[in-house]
């Protein structure tokens, strides 16, 4: 295990452990959760094919939220309505593009990865190294669902209102990079070639920055309720994006299947857009 993991691994115990033990109860949360990618799970195993869990990313979501709205105690408020709201937004466009994506594109390359490496094994591997740790870490980035239910009918405030800026930033900035991505890719002169144009100009991964931007704004939306609760969330989705399982992957992977990617990580910042003026020479 490589240290990036190990740290994220015992982050993930470090929060699950907090929100088990809060006040609050985000178990039930955490059932709904693995019950949901358990299923999923099984769907997997008939197709012989894991990346599907990367489609129910979002929707997973949205099942954990909509929990939250009918069993947490004095649901549902009108801020806990319009979280469930914007995370609902955000899933549909994600799974929709994911699964246009991935139409006839067999296997996403990590699965196939640990498919071969696991042999046989792998039907029941997936459950726990695919399915049941990303059950988990949904059900932790999701909290805020369930915080935000908190604090009755208290008006969003500044705060609030600047968390749902910071959203629609975040969402509008990930939608469009992944269009110009799209849009790209489907040009037969463009295969081979790395993504240089655009958004992707400013940064290498611009639609993880987006989501990041997102969750943040989310946790602003929540903060006034949910107190420190609030920040678990995004900062979980954002270790997971530069560190694990986005950034640091997708970049150790390109550099192999792509002779120019190396001079992009040269030239490019990884995540947080910056225009070239500002970019160390």
């Amino acid at each position: 295990m490589d240290r990036n993991a190990m740290i994220f691994s015992i982050g993930t115990l470090l929060s699950s452990a907090v929100l088990l033990l809060s006040d609050h109860d985000f178990f039930g949360g955490l059932v709904a959760a693995v019950l949901a990618f358990s299923v999923l799970w099984g769907v997997s195993l008939v197709l012989k094919n894991s990346g599907i869990v990367d489609i129910f990313w979002g929707p997973g979501f949205v099942v954990v939220g909509a929990f939250y709205a009918v069993s947490a105690p004095g649901s549902p408020t009108p801020r806990g309505l319009a979280v469930l709201a914007l995370v609902t937004i955000w899933a549909l466009r994600l799974a929709l593009y994911i699964g246009f994506r991935n139409a006839g594109a067999g296997e996403d390359f990590r699965y196939r990865k640990w498919r071969e490496e696991s042999g046989r094994n792998f039907w029941w591997v997936s459950f726990f190294k695919v399915f049941l740790l990303q059950a988990v870490v949904l059900w932790i980035v999701s909290s805020p669902l369930l915080l935000a239910h908190l604090g009755g009918s208290r008006p969003i405030g500044i705060v609030g209102g600047l968390g749902l800026v910071l959203w629609c930033c975040g969402f509008v900035y990930e939608a469009v990079a992944d269009w110009q991505l799209r849009q790209f890719k489907s040009d037969p002169a463009n295969a081979g070639r790395v993504m240089r144009s655009g958004l992707w100009s400013s940064s290498r991964h611009p639609n993880y920055f987006g989501e990041a931007l997102l969750w943040w704004g989310i946790a602003l939306v929540t903060l006034p309720v949910g107190g420190w609760l609030s920040l678990i969330g995004p900062i979980m989705i954002t270790y997971l994006l530069l560190k694990v399982s986005g950034v640091a992957l997708l970049d150790s992977a390109m550099v192999e299947r792509r002779p120019d990617y190396a001079d992009y990580i040269a030239s490019t910042p990884a995540f947080v857009p910056l225009p070239r003026s500002l970019r160390s020479r």
